[in-house]
């Protein structure tokens, strides 16, 4: 151990469940996900989570799960039956702090979701709805399979079942998308009263089919800019207070287990090309940890360690960057006491770049706390890269 490293404590665990089929893969889509070609080995799927979580389990002996996300792919194809199914074996192996927060992902397709209140019957607390926009035409060129009154219906759904902890995704700088568009689709979402919104810019990620073909009338970047901006205001006027890049919350509201990821703390991955991150205290080692991507050779091996994609230790001279990658997102930035708890590493290792920081006007450092500035979260992929 040199000078500028601290012993290393586990942090709070999330665990994360990948279900990774969907009714059809929309073109700017880059995770894995895999459209349907039939029926879905639902149950056969169940089965091999469970086994991948007890291959997993000898990394977090003894320790707390703080929330759970089903992550996808749709989750929501999976019944609330299958869903309960996992839950009650998850529990059964792990312990669930009090209040855990449990999260499904869903698209509001009427074909895509079982009964709201069968998941809240098998323990699901929260909703995330990928409604991206309530422009039909928008949809469509997208390549959603729902409409706008689709997503209107399965929200009140969900709350006439009882959630009251909902999230909407929304995408901006869609293709022909107008400003007035834009702000009509963050009004018609804070219509609905959820108590979350993720509000994201299309991006054309690599090796999907809007970066082979990319659609025509995608917003110039100062008509992005603008849109972000007064949906920013719209939704701040709403009360929803923004507390990371693309994240916007009511009071207490914030997204738990995103929140674990923002501020490194640890992961639980399993199923098809699900990643983890695990500190490991007793080894004095942080690991990353993926699984198979493909959901067949995954179904295959789960439960061993062939399904195990790779194995990576996050060394001390990565940390910085890792830790910054997510914190740096963070409106209220973090205490430099967190950093130097999750890394094991001392402030010094940091010090000069944060100064450096600091003098271009991207942070701002007090009461030993870091906090991004409004020109750092504007540039916030050059203020991170300065710890690489």
């Amino acid at each position: 151990m040199n000078a500028h490293e601290l012993t290393l404590t586990p942090p709070p665990l999330a665990l994360y469940v990948h279900l990774p089929w969907c009714v059809r893969k929309c073109p700017y889509c880059d995770f894995n996900s895999h459209g349907l070609r039939g029926e879905a080995p639902y149950d056969d799927y169940i089965d091999a989570l469970i086994r991948d979580l007890e291959h997993d389990l000898p990394l977090v002996w003894g320790r707390v799960v703080h929330s759970v996300f089903f992550g996808g792919g749709t989750p929501s194809l999976f019944s609330p039956e299958r869903i309960d199914r996992f839950l009650q074996q998850a529990s059964a192996r792990l312990t669930f702090a009090p209040g855990t927060e449990i999260t499904l992902e869903t698209n509001p397709g009427t074909v895509e979701h079982g009964p709201f209140a069968g998941y809240r019957a098998a323990g699901v607390n929260r909703l995330s709805f990928g409604v991206q926009s309530f422009d039909d035409g928008c949809l469509q060129r997208l390549g959603r399979i729902h409409s706008s009154g689709d997503a209107e219906r399965a929200v009140k759904s969900a709350q006439d079942a009882g959630y009251d902890n909902i999230n909407l995704d929304l995408m901006y700088a869609l293709p022909q998308q107008t400003l007035a568009m834009a702000e009509h689709d963050v009004e018609r979402a804070i219509a609905l009263q959820p108590t979350h919104l993720s509000h994201y810019q299309l991006t054309l990620e690599p090796n999907t089919l809007f970066a082979a073909k990319p659609p025509q009338g995608i917003p110039d970047d100062d008509l992005a800019w603008d849109m972000q901006e007064h949906c920013q205001a719209l939704m701040g006027a709403a009360g929803f207070a923004q507390y990371e890049v693309s994240a916007y919350a009511k009071p207490d509201r914030q997204c738990k287990h995103n929140l674990n990821y923002w501020t490194f703390g640890d992961y639980l991955g399993i199923g098809a090309g699900a990643h983890g991150k695990l500190t490991l205290g007793a080894d004095q080692r942080i690991l990353r940890r993926w699984k198979t991507k493909h959901p067949d050779a995954w179904l295959r091996d789960a439960g061993t360690a062939a399904a195990i994609g790779g194995d990576e230790d996050i060394l001390p001279a990565r940390r910085p960057f890792d830790f910054m990658l997510n914190a740096l997102r963070l409106n209220s930035g973090f205490e430099i006491q967190l950093y130097e708890r999750r890394t094991g590493l001392r402030y010094g290792s940091i010090q000069k770049t944060l100064e450096a920081a600091e003098k271009r006007g991207l942070i701002d450092i007090s009461n030993a706390r870091v906090v991004p500035t409004e020109l750092g979260r504007k540039f916030v992929n050059d203020l991170i890269s300065m710890f690489l």
